[in-house]
């Protein structure tokens, strides 16, 4: 008996346009969300900031989710480059200072796993909600859509997703503004942010090492 494949376990269907098309015709759009070091910051910064978050939830009326990915770093290609620029020093001194350099970060990473980490909002639309918006979408093709079959196999119309791609990307502008007065840095995956993404999820270690296969490529474009 043959294995399944991974695409059978996942609930993405497909991408378009920075959009994630889930098998339950559900839309997904995914910001990547800067970091900020919140201790380093004065009493009054962190008050601003703490008051801006909570009035930003306060101004929510969809869910979303938020979710911070730990990735290992391999550094061995970092080392690499300095020895390179280490062995091409025509200076004497700035040659020894390099060195030291590499020694000192080989010394620093020793036995430890450089971790980095990457903020991800996701937001969701359904075309449920597209039918409680307004009588002008429920006069669409929308509520054919569920009427005739309500399958998860049949497949959003380039028009009604165009309906439902602007209504979830009017969600991630008043999402990105939101994180943005908390002085947060936003901004939304492309379909090839979103493809890479996935893939090294799935083969991390082969992220880790910098290794993506031939196929890659050809699905970024």
């Amino acid at each position: 008996m043959a294995n399944p494949a991974t695409q059978e376990f996942l609930e993405i269907k497909d991408i378009r346009e920075g959009v994630l098309v889930l098998k339950n015709q559900g839309l997904r759009g995914v910001l990547m969300v800067s970091s900020l070091n919140f201790a380093l910051k004065s009493s009054d910064e962190q008050s601003s900031i703490i008051y801006a978050y909570q009035s930003f939830l306060n101004s929510l009326d969809f869910s979303c989710q938020i979710i911070i990915q730990s990735r290992n770093i391999n550094i061995t290609p970092y080392l690499d480059s300095i020895k390179s620029l280490e062995e091409h020093q025509a200076n004497e001194l700035l040659k020894t200072q390099t060195a030291s350099y590499r020694d000192f970060i080989k010394e620093l990473v020793q036995g430890d796993n450089i971790m980095t980490k990457n903020f991800y909002v996701v937001v969701p639309y359904t075309v449920m909600e597209a039918l409680g918006t307004g009588s002008a979408l429920k006069q669409s093709g929308l509520f054919d859509f569920f009427k005739k079959d309500k399958s998860a196999t049949q497949q959003l119309n380039d028009e009604d997703f165009e309906k439902c791609k602007n209504q979830l990307w009017q969600r991630m502008e008043f999402l990105a503004m939101g994180l943005k007065r908390c002085g947060l840095d936003v901004m939304p995956l492309t379909t090839p942010e979103l493809i890479e993404l996935f893939w090294a999820i799935h083969h991390p270690d082969q992220a880790e090492i910098g290794y993506y296969p031939e196929i890659l490529p050809e699905l970024l474009k």
